[in-house]
């Protein structure tokens, strides 16, 4: 193996007899389908099939042999194996050995230090009421309605139902951006100048046509920069109403009948999720010490992998946001490589959590595996069944339970740690 990486070459020698079978098999295969113009099926001479399908022949016997020679030969060294061989150096030529140089990853061999006892500072999951004020802004703010403006024209911090068809000033050809329902809050934080200076004023029923010159750094880089002329049609001037704090709120958005009992349930969610958020603060620091401990090189097919993972999250995000990934500029070979360090210690923490669970025998079960796809099939709106199917078909129930024991393996490591709790 070479040094600092978990690359290892092995030269495959497949003796003469061994690949003197093989292609007398793979002949005979071939002469009882060739068509040979002179001969019935299955009648040409097997040296005619020799010459006339020579790199064939030779190609399937190499297909043939050499997957089951590596095997053999990673079984009885003890390797395991990352990933797929690569072969070069191919020699095959008549009444000799067929060798072969085959590069491949390994998964690395490094001694389990301590583990368990490890300690490590928690802070304290307080909870103060600036905390549940804003939580309490939040609520009111989606319990908000919109009520009509009918009397009088548009004003700062209204909300226009308008319908717009916009194109590019330079580029007329290019596909418009049209909506027939769409909401401008004029004045509002999101909202391009140009759409609050040239929209007040208006009513419902006025069409008003005018150019946009997007900021540089607008969100969709499709648009940053250019000048849009748009012709947008005003439907409905709306005020935006936010419920007062007050007992009618907990009613209408709760099962609380006061505003009192609304906070306190508001102070319960808050501590709990700030709970778990500073022990998964703390998992991680203890596992940035096993990290320092534990020195090794990580095979770079699992390295690839995981920035799949990472690039394929990042563009679920984007969808995710209502954006897609194809309208905006990104540079993904850049974000990969700006994600190698991060995915490198990530697979060295998932290789360190995979030993300690061996260590410790840890054990997924068939119900834990189940009960995580339901809640994934939750959040996605599809049967748990219809997800299942899915996952197993595209081989991610064991990624699944792999994810789920290396889990239990660092809430072992939490457990058994000797944490200090800042006193709140």
């Amino acid at each position: 193996m070479e040094a600092e990486t978990c690359k290892k070459e092995l030269v495959i020698e497949i003796p003469v007899d061994v690949v003197r079978r093989e292609s007398e098999t793979v002949t005979a295969q071939y002469t009882r389908v060739a068509r040979i113009p002179g001969f019935r099926p299955g009648r040409a001479p097997a040296s005619l099939i020799r010459t006339r399908f020579r790199d064939d022949i030779k190609s399937e016997v190499v297909q043939t042999l050499l997957p089951k020679f590596f095997e053999t030969l990673v079984k009885d060294q003890k390797l395991s194996v990352v990933g797929q061989p690569h072969f070069e150096d191919l020699k095959f030529e008549d009444d000799k050995p067929l060798t072969v140089k085959a590069t491949f990853e390994v998964y690395p061999s490094f001694e389990l230090k301590d583990y368990k006892g490890l300690e490590a500072e928690e802070d304290a999951a307080t909870v103060a009421d600036a905390d549940i004020d804003q939580t309490l802004e939040k609520l009111r703010e989606r319990a908000s309605t919109f009520e009509a403006v009918p009397d009088r024209p548009s004003q700062d911090d209204d909300y226009l139902d308008v319908s717009y068809h916009g194109r590019d000033v330079k580029d007329p050809e290019s596909r418009p951006v049209e909506a027939r329902e769409a909401m401008v809050h004029l004045g509002g934080k999101g909202t391009v100048a140009g759409f609050t200076e040239n929209l007040q004023g208006t009513k419902p029923g006025e069409v008003r046509e005018f150019n946009v010159t997007y900021p540089d750094d607008y969100p969709q880089k499709g648009m940053a920069g250019k000048n849009y002329h748009y012709r947008v049609e005003v439907r409905s001037i709306k005020k935006k109403v936010v419920p007062g704090a007050d007992d009618d709120l907990a009613k209408t958005i709760s099962e609380f009948s006061t505003l009192d009992e609304l906070r306190n349930k508001i102070r319960e969610d808050l501590k709990e999720n700030r709970q778990h958020r500073v022990e998964a603060a703390t998992r991680q620091k203890l596992m940035e010490k096993l990290l320092a401990a534990h020195e090794f090189p990580v095979p770079q097919a699992l390295v690839e992998t995981q920035l799949d993972h990472k690039l394929e999250n990042t563009v679920s995000q984007l969808l995710g946001q209502g954006i897609d990934p194809r309208t905006i500029e990104i540079d993904w070979k850049k974000i990969r490589e700006d994600s190698r360090p991060d995915a490198t210690r990530e697979v060295q923490g998932a290789l360190l959590l995979e030993k300690i669970a061996e260590t410790e025998k840890i054990e997924v079960t068939v119900e834990e595996v189940d009960e995580i796809i339901r809640e994934m099939a939750q959040e996605r709106r599809e049967t748990p069944a219809a997800l299942k199917t899915r996952l197993t078909r595209d081989g991610m129930l064991a990624r699944i339970e792999s994810s789920r024991r290396n889990q239990k393996a660092l809430d072992l490591i939490y457990r058994s740690a000797k944490i200090t709790r800042k006193i709140e």
